[in-house]
């Protein structure tokens, strides 16, 4: 499946199939919440948000293109993300774009 950040690919001629979305609310066990903490006393990347948060966006990606495929899509362009978190140590990550068929 071909994702791209743009509303075309590569001068093709689309034939747009419909909006296709994918989401996950991911959170860290208490542990690592509890060490993620004392890093912000110190500062730094706070390295185990930073991987939870790139598994969500892969997660969130497979269930965007897993649509797609349902739709009988062979791309998806103007893929976009966004994040918000949902409460302490938990975020929500979508993604979307528009499925679209190569004619």
């Amino acid at each position: 499946m071909i994702l791209v950040n743009t509303d075309y690919y590569n001068d093709k001629e689309l034939h747009m199939l419909g909006l296709v979305k994918g989401s996950t609310i991911q959170s860290k066990n208490v542990g690592r919440d509890i060490t993620q903490g004392f890093k912000t006393l110190v500062g730094g990347e706070l390295k185990a948000y930073n991987q939870m948060m790139n598994d969500a966006r892969a997660l969130a990606t497979k269930r965007m293109v897993e649509e797609a495929e349902g739709m009988g899509a062979d791309a998806v362009v103007n893929v976009r993300y966004s994040s918000s978190a949902v409460m302490a140590g938990a975020a929500e990550v979508i993604v979307y774009g528009t499925a679209v068929k190569f004619k």
